[in-house]
């Protein structure tokens, strides 16, 4: 056999392998795609887009963020598990991929089996707002009130197993109350009857809700992360106002399709951490409400991933959120 023919057939015999191939080919060498889920516009589509355009500077290639919203997400997030596992197409996701399986029995997937985790890419806290028309300014004369008018109070979310739902959800439970839930459409006419006076109380994110905090059509009582926000400084966290340990708070993140070579989701994750640290890049998330984050490892984000869905599989039984 010549040399060269005999290098060729080494060449294949080694790409046999296909993870150990692709380990050996630069990545990325051809344009990536991160697929987000739900609508554009939201913090999912813009949180994708602030990395995909770092990973583009940083790695030499195209990333884009492509939209395929539908059925709580599933549309898209079905399309990038039955994608190859070759790091060119990803997932960005939110609370709601690791809700979803356990409300929607037909979802199609497995949160925790059938994708590769990568790294959490933001977290951003919920404020908990009132109508002012309620005759409360903290969180335990609310709670106070609410074993007063058990039931009475109700609640405005875009829908069953929302990010406001389940904050509700988690926070009358802890507080030992029961709260009315108005479910609408969307989160913006719920902020509008909310603003309007037409329902009571709402978990809802910090950007939306702010101007009509300032305008002083709305009354915050708390946020629910683990510190105060940058925005509202002056708004205690529930852990501070009597619900110790008490955090809910909306993250963002990348996955892979299951099987995806480890150095591809390492140099991925890798490239997150980096742009996550970027201090005009965090400064003008911040002013949206979103903090920039990255995970340590990937395997941290996989553990991250496993507590949430056995957390929520347990809180969406209890609370009847389950088919």
């Amino acid at each position: 056999m010549r040399p060269a023919t005999a290098a060729i057939v080494l060449s294949l015999l080694a790409c046999a392998g296909v993870p150990a191939c692709f380990a050996q080919t630069a990545y990325p060498s051809k344009l990536v795609r991160i697929v987000n889920p739900v609508a554009a516009g939201g913090n999912q589509d813009v949180v994708a887009r602030a990395y995909a355009e770092q990973f583009a500077r940083n790695l030499g290639q195209q990333f884009v963020v492509e939209s395929r919203p539908g059925n709580s997400a599933i549309v898209g997030t079905r399309y990038v598990k039955t994608s190859p596992a070759d790091g060119y197409t990803l997932l960005a996701i939110s609370n709601t991929y690791a809700r979803t399986p356990a409300m929607i029995k037909d979802s199609g997937y497995d949160p925790i089996k059938d994708f590769a985790a990568i790294s959490m890419t933001s977290d951003t806290a919920l404020v908990f707002v009132i109508t002012p028309t309620l005759p409360v300014k903290t969180v335990k004369e609310f709670i106070a009130l609410a074993k007063q008018r058990p039931g009475e109070i109700s609640s405005g979310s875009s829908g069953s197993g929302s990010t406001g739902h389940v904050a509700a959800e988690m926070f009358s439970r802890r507080a030992g109350i029961k709260l009315l839930h108005i479910q609408y459409k969307g989160a913006a006419p719920a902020v509008i009857d909310l603003v309007g006076g037409h329902v009571m109380l709402r978990f809802d994110q910090v950007t939306t809700s702010l101007p009509h905090i300032r305008a002083g059509k709305l009354r915050a009582l708390a946020v629910t992360s683990g510190k105060r926000s940058v925005l509202m400084p002056e708004v205690p966290t529930v852990d501070e106002s009597g619900l110790p340990g008490f955090i809910d708070t909306t993250f963002n993140g990348l996955l892979a399709p299951a099987g995806t070579p480890p150095a591809i989701i390492e140099r991925l994750r890798a490239e997150t951490a980096k742009a996550a640290v970027i201090p005009e890049l965090r400064k003008r998330y911040q002013d949206l409400g979103i903090e920039l984050v990255a995970s340590k490892t990937s395997e941290e984000f996989a553990a991250f991933l496993r507590n949430h869905v056995e957390e929520f599989t347990k809180l969406a039984r209890d609370a009847g959120m389950a088919q």
